[in-house]
């Protein structure tokens, strides 16, 4: 499993986690703030792509991994977009039953018709 998700090297299980957590509070946070401005979800992969270039230079310049590695770069992409969709689609469903309140109900992660 650990070549799967980091690479073998000393740091890299630490490294993996501490970067997968601090880079997933980022991407939940961009999910929130694009949900809050009622942007649409489509425009959240140019930023979590961004994000990813950004945890993968993180990895490079900490914990000296490679930096170039497609691989480990859609690790993070994974990890991040899920993050980011899921922060995206909690705040929407509570604006859709806050601010429409006589139309939606809050149903899990989503909300339905009255």
């Amino acid at each position: 499993m650990g070549e799967l998700l980091w690479p073998a090297t000393d740091a890299g299980w630490f490294a993996f986690f501490v970067l997968a957590f601090l880079g997933g509070a980022a991407a939940w946070a961009t999910g929130r703030a694009f949900a809050r401005s009622w942007t649409a979800v489509a425009m959240l992969l140019p930023a979590i792509l961004a994000l990813a270039a950004a945890i993968r230079f993180l990895h490079y310049a900490l914990f000296g991994e490679d930096l170039l590695t497609l691989h480990y770069y859609l690790v993070d992409f994974v990890i991040l977009m899920a993050a980011a969709a899921l922060g995206f689609q909690l705040t929407r469903a509570n604006q859709m039953a806050t601010q429409y309140s006589w139309a939606y109900l809050k149903m899990g992660l989503g909300w339905r018709p009255r």
